[in-house]
């Protein structure tokens, strides 16, 4: 549902996240084997589940550039639906006084 302030045309920047998601994960796999190499299992496994996160974000991210454009409502959409009870009646909070 739209909120009404968003553009009408908005649209993310798959090609760009598609990039850095592939920089991502090509330095995420550089870093794992260089050090699983050097003995470094610790570092070598941050950098695996990082190679596991970067594969997730460009599955989504490629799936996402497959969906293609989905409908966008046009202005004649309201950007919410109208509230079916009348708000409650406002209450001024008790004023404090002060000796």
């Amino acid at each position: 549902m739209r909120t009404g302030s968003e553009p009408a045309t908005a649209r993310s920047a798959l090609r760009a996240r598609l990039w850095l998601s592939v920089w991502g994960l090509a330095w995420a796999i550089f870093g794992t084997a260089l050090f699983a190499v050097l003995g470094r299992p610790g570092w070598a496994a941050a950098c695996g589940v990082l190679w596991l996160v970067a594969t997730v974000d460009l599955v989504v991210i490629v799936r996402h550039i497959r969906q293609g454009p989905h409908y966008q409502p046009g202005r004649d959409v309201p950007p919410y639906r109208p509230v079916d009870t009348p708000s409650p009646p406002y209450r001024r909070p008790p004023r404090h006084r002060h000796p």
